[in-house]
């Protein structure tokens, strides 16, 4: 650091303080009862301002620029602008000793001898407060909070805006050391307010707001008059006694002298922002001084050590950008660095550090060696176990110790000393002369060995990695390379300030200078990119550059030089070159160049850098070929092509190499048909058959679908045609491609026929299957798309499809709730097994939900599938015909219930009592075992008991009352069954005569209540009963000799033979949905002399039903009209009915052979439109 004086001036009065303007340019001083105002700029006069009576003793400068005051020992305050002209004036009870604004408000502190005032614009008073001291100086905090105000009996009291204290620091010296400066910090990165002291105990002390000392007292030696920090707070000025002003740091350590005046000094300030100090004198002396820090640094690699704060040193690691700070607390005259050691030289010593370390990154140092002796010298050199001290024309060799070993003397002064490495205590060092001299000395030896002579003085230095180049930049600004061994000079170059050497290739150095980095490869012309600063080192690709106070590692590409070698093919000195530091792209040309000039070894290197596999796998499978005996170029060079894109030209080669074929599979595989077709020319159609289908496949890969399913057709490829069109849903363009193929093309055909199928065209894809003759698909269609009369139609022409057709059909109706179609598709597909589970879950569901009429239906269905098994399968007859007899007894279980069920449950009943009577009379002896699911015995005999009653069968209706007692009777029945059970008994005990059934057989009246069921309880022949009203009919079953076939026995019955005193006549009424026997005149009755009549006999008392059998002449008398025929398919045998009663007519169904009065079916018939048992309808044919 040393102070060089801008401009001085001299008035006749003491200096005692001064201000300057924020912005720096005008200087305000109080000099006797006067304030004069200066440029600072050069020093003049720009005004004197007089207000003041008696001496000027303080001014200050208020933060924003606009107004500054004056304080005087006349009592007042005058506040001025910053026009030089006074505002405002208001005084105190005694001189005034200093004045300060707050930097934030812009307050006006003003102390006296015995108050304090603070002022305000926008007051219109002074708030005054006393002192109990006399106030010396004063100081506001950055944020303008608080007030620090120094006092003569040695106490410092902060207070705060309004005038309070908060703080009082009470010194040790007290009165005998009274504060005489006082100022904060104005420093924005300290985390508390720093309140620096300086008394007249000789003392410099730190303080914190709160009070706290930071450190100890500081002696200066010398009475302080004033103190005032750097804009920044890094530095602090202390004048005084001593008639000098010194520079110390924030911390306290003196760091030297700004300038020496003849007598005390007063005041000193700094110019804001800026390292100007202004010094004013006792004598009137003002001075304006530069303060200029030096660099003081040292580099050795990618190693920077330099001074921070004069007494810190900062060591900067310039590739990973690491930091490390020594703090010295002492002013840092010089720093050497090399290797792991650190020179550092203080006022009193050197220290000698070392790395913890050999990590290249580790940044940790210590000390290792202390020299504890002060030393002059004008460069400092640090080796592995000595340091190297340059004085003028002289070098002295140290220890770490401090014994000078060594010490050469020069004939010039030295300008330029470097360490050029070697082994540890035997460096070499290579220093430059004024006088042109260049000499290399090694630590160990004593004399100097002289490299060279030139004419001019050295600047700068530095050697090749290799020792074989020296590159010297003299006094002229040229940079100048020579040869070590030879004394030859190679180059030379201009406007050069520094020079430096590749330290990872030997043939490139660059230079800076005029603003420019140079880079110079060989003898290449040199490379040029703006730079500001110099070149102080050279690392691959880093350049570190020191521009004014900060050092920075500069990445350069070493594009050039790089480009500069390719350009002459010197493709591995080139690489070299890429190696320090280029981009990608100038790695991938350098790779492509090689790769041209089939330098495999350099090429494989540089896409090996850029991670290029194609590249690399075309180098190694060229380099696989040439293992293998392949020699020609043409063809290496013609894949090089290929893969860079350079189609046409790799075509030529191809051609030239004669691989015709490689040519036409590059074009192809790039989709380049065109291309292909010129290059193929009029060439083998195959060839051009297989172009078409290579530009189909791609016309397809980029969404042009169409295009190629042209292609393909033109090609032949039907398939692929048919896939894109199929899967793009071109329904036109499957029929025009199906259509114009021929059917022996069986594949494709089939392959459109899925496609239509998939595509909801059925009828195409019928057409397509009937092309190609594929029934068993066109069935499946028919079946898949529910076209159930097309495949109905193709069943009829040919049977072997019809389990195809009848089965998915039948399971088709039956998940759409068509239960019955579907148990009927299933029985005409054969799948008896399946009709009959339709049938019972049929059954099931309908007795659940209680519709016992289709129950019953779906019984005497079920009993008729049973049949069928039994017919078709001979080992489950016996099984069968029990299940069909079981159904059938079900059947007309649940025929009859249905009526009984509707009485019960529903508001209002359509049937006649009579009817009512009979169902549940004949329910209550058929109900003799188990009861059905869903057949509620409770509601068989209310509905028996009721209807009893009012029919007059008194001794039924109260058997039945007793009965329901017995069983458990739903609530809302159960009154009208405890009323009825009361009312039977006023009744009598017996049963009306009429209501007594009649057996035609045997003549006899059977009891209502008949404990053998529906059998006669004489002859024990089963009742027949009417199918609607239940009552009982005149028919009599008979049954065939044995010997006598039904055909026989049909034949007999229809021959009529006439019979004895006859006289009436019957008419048959025979249809396909009835036999109806009607008479026409009246008769007496049945002579005796009836065959017939006389089978009916029995023999009496017998327990065993005796069956009536009739021989040929007994069949031979009957009339047809008489005799009903239940012709069950086999393996059931017929059954034969006589009517007893000619002149009722009775019918019976030719399908479900159930037996009703003429009258009652034919209303029947009308109501419902088909039997209502069987549900055969009016308009179907006969069994």
């Amino acid at each position: 650091m040393r102070a060089v004086l801008t401009w001085r001036d001299k008035v006749e009065q003491c200096i005692y303080d001064l201000a300057f303007k924020p912005d720096g340019t005008q200087l305000i001083l109080a000099a006797g009862n006067r304030l004069l105002v200066y440029d600072t700029s050069d020093g003049t006069l720009l005004q004197p301002l007089k207000g003041h009576k008696d001496t000027v003793y303080c001014v200050a400068y208020a933060k924003d620029g606009k107004r500054f005051a004056s304080g005087s020992a006349d009592k007042s305050i005058i506040i001025w602008t910053s026009k030089l002209e006074g505002i405002l004036k208001y005084t105190h009870n005694d001189s005034i000793q200093c004045v300060s604004y707050n930097p934030v408000t812009h307050q006006l502190a003003s102390c006296s001898s015995s108050d304090f005032g603070l002022w305000s614009p926008e007051q219109k008073s002074v708030s005054k407060h006393k002192s109990s001291s006399k106030i010396t100086c004063c100081s506001w905090t950055n944020d303008g909070q608080y007030l620090a105000l120094g006092m003569s009996n040695g106490v410092i009291s902060i207070r705060n805006k309004n005038g309070e204290e908060k703080v009082k620091i009470e010194r040790p010296g007290g009165s005998l050391s009274p504060i005489w400066s006082i100022c904060w910090n104005p420093s924005r990165e300290e985390h508390n307010d720093i309140l620096a002291v300086a008394d007249w105990g000789q003392k410099l002390s730190f303080y914190q707001l709160s009070g706290k000392q930071i450190g100890k007292d500081r002696p200066l030696n010398f009475d302080p008059c004033c103190i005032s920090y750097f804009t920044k707070g890094e530095y602090i000025l202390v004048g005084g006694s001593d008639k000098q002003v010194s520079l110390f740091t924030k911390d306290g350590v003196r760091l030297g002298t700004v300038g020496e005046q003849n007598s005390w000094v007063w005041t000193c300030r700094v110019k804001p922002d800026s390292n100007y100090v202004v010094v004013g004198c006792q004598d009137g002396t003002i001075s304006f001084y530069q303060l200029i820090f030096s660099t003081v640094h040292g580099l050795y690699k990618d190693r920077y050590a330099y001074r921070d704060s004069m007494t810190d040193v900062i060591v900067q690691h310039l590739i990973t950008e690491q930091k490390v700070r020594i703090k010295c607390r002492e002013l840092v005259k010089k720093i050497a660095i090399y290797k792991n050691r650190l020179a550092i030289q203080l006022p009193e010593k050197i220290l000698i550090y070392e790395l913890y370390s050999d990590d290249s990154a580790d940044m940790h140092y210590r000390v290792k060696e202390k020299i504890v002796k002060k030393f002059e010298c004008n460069l400092l050199v640090v080796c592995a176990d000595h340091i190297i001290l340059c004085q003028e024309k002289r070098l002295q060799c140290l220890s770490f110790s401090g014994v000078k070993e060594r010490e050469w003397q020069m004939e010039s002064l030295i300008r330029y000393i470097k360490v050029i490495g070697g082994p540890a205590g035997r460096e070499g060092l290579l220093v430059g002369l004024k006088n042109g001299q260049i000499l290399k000395i090694f630590v160990d030896n004593l004399f100097a060995i002289v490299l060279l002579k030139q004419a001019t003085a050295v600047r700068c230095l530095d050697m090749s990695a290799s020792r074989n180049k020296l590159a010297v930049v003299d006094e002229n600004d040229t940079c100048l390379v020579y040869d070590i061994h030879t004394k030859e000079l190679l180059f030379q170059e201009p406007n050069a300030n520094s020079v430096a050497w590749n330290t990872q290739c030997e043939d490139m150095l660059c230079f800076s200078g005029g603003g420019y980095l140079n880079i110079k490869a060989s003898t290449f012309p040199v490379h040029q990119q703006k730079l500001q600063g110099f070149v102080v080192g050279y690392n691959g690709s880093k350049i570190f550059c020191l521009h004014v106070f900060s050092m920075s590692a500069v990445e350069v590409p070493q594009s050039a030089p790089m480009y500069q070698y390719l350009d002459r093919k010197m493709f591995r000195e080139a690489y070299q070159i890429a190696c320090l530091g280029v981009t990608d792209t100038d790695w991938r040309e350098l790779a492509m160049e090689a790769l041209e000039g089939l330098e495999f070894e350099t090429a494989k290197k540089a896409f090996t850098r850029v991670q290029d596999l194609r590249y690399l796998e075309l180098i190694s499978s060229i380099e696989e070929r040439k293992k293998r005996g392949e020699t020609s170029n043409d063809l290496f060079l013609a894949d090089v092509f290929s893969y860079q894109g350079k189609f046409h030209e790799a075509a030529k080669l191809y051609r030239r190499s004669g691989h015709e074929n490689l040519a036409l599979n590059m074009y192809t595989d790039l989709c380049m048909f065109e291309y292909a077709k010129d290059f193929l020319g009029s060439g083998d159609p195959k060839e051009t058959k297989m172009l078409i289908t290579k530009q189909a496949d791609w016309a397809r890969n980029i969404n042009e679908p169409k295009a190629a399913v042209e292609m393909y057709i033109s090609a032949g490829e039907h398939a692929k045609a048919i896939e894109i069109s199929g899967s793009h849903g071109w329904v036109d363009m499957l029929i025009d491609i199906a259509r114009k193929l021929d059917k022996a093309e069986r594949e494709p055909l089939l392959m459109c026929a899925r496609y239509f199928k998939k595509l909801d065209s059925p009828g195409y894809a019928a057409e397509t299957y009937l092309k190609v003759g594929d029934l068993k698909s066109l069935v499946q269609l028919y079946v898949d798309t529910k076209r159930w009369d097309e495949a109905f139609a193709l069943g009829e022409k040919h049977p072997e499809f019809k389990d195809d057709i009848y089965v998915p059909y039948a399971q088709w109706l039956a998940e759409n709730d068509r239960f019955e179609e579907a148990q009927k598709a299933f029985h005409k597909a054969g799948r008896q097994g399946e009709a009959v589970r339709v049938l019972e879950q049929l059954t099931h569901n309908a007795v659940v939900e209680s519709r016992f009429n289709d129950a019953a239906y779906y019984y005497w269905m079920l009993s008729m599938q049973c049949l069928d098994m039994a017919q078709a399968d001979p080992a489950q007859k016996d099984v069968m015909l029990d299940k069909f007899h079981h159904f059938q007894h079900l059947a007309e279980l649940y025929h009859g219930y249905q009526t009984i069920h509707r009485y019960t449950e529903e508001p209002f009943s359509f049937d006649l009592p009579e009817t009512l009577f009979n169902i549940s009379k004949f329910l209550l002896h058929s109900l003799t075992k188990a009861t059905p699911l869903g057949i509620s015995k409770v509601n068989t005999l209310f509905t028996l008991a009721k209807q009893s009653k009012a029919l007059g069968a008194y001794k039924l209706a109260r058997h039945a009352y007793d009965k329901l007692r017995g069983l458990q009777i739903p609530a809302r029945i159960q009154k009208s069954i405890e009323l009825g059970t009361l009312t039977i008994r006023s009744k009598p005990f017996h049963d009306s005569e009429e209501l007594v059934p009649l057996c035609y057989r045997c003549s006899t009246n059977n009891p209502l209540l008949n404990n053998l069921g529906n059998v006669c309880i004489n002859c024990r022949q089963p009742f027949i009963f009417s199918a609607s009203s239940y009552e009982v009919l005149h028919l009599v079953e008979f049954y065939l000799e044995e010997g006598i076939t039904d055909e026989e026995a049909v034949a007999l019955i229809d021959l009529e033979a006439p019979r004895h005193k006859r006289e009436s006549k019957w008419q048959e009424i025979a249809s396909n949905n009835s036999q109806t026997l009607r008479l026409d005149e009246t008769m007496d009755s049945i002579g005796n002399d009836d065959p017939f009549t006389a089978k009916l006999s029995f023999e009496q008392g017998s327990s065993e039903f005796v069956p009536v059998v009739v021989n040929r002449s007994v069949l031979r008398s009957m009339s047809r009209r008489d005799v009903l025929i239940k012709r069950w398919p086999p393996p059931l045998q017929w059954q034969y009915f006589r009517s007893l009663l000619p002149d009722a007519s009775i019918t019976m169904c030719p399908s479900c052979f159930q037996m009703f009065h003429s009258e009652d079916y034919e209303l029947l018939v009308l109501q419902h439109a088909c039997c209502p048992y069987c549900r055969r309808r009016i308009d179907d044919p006969g069994p």
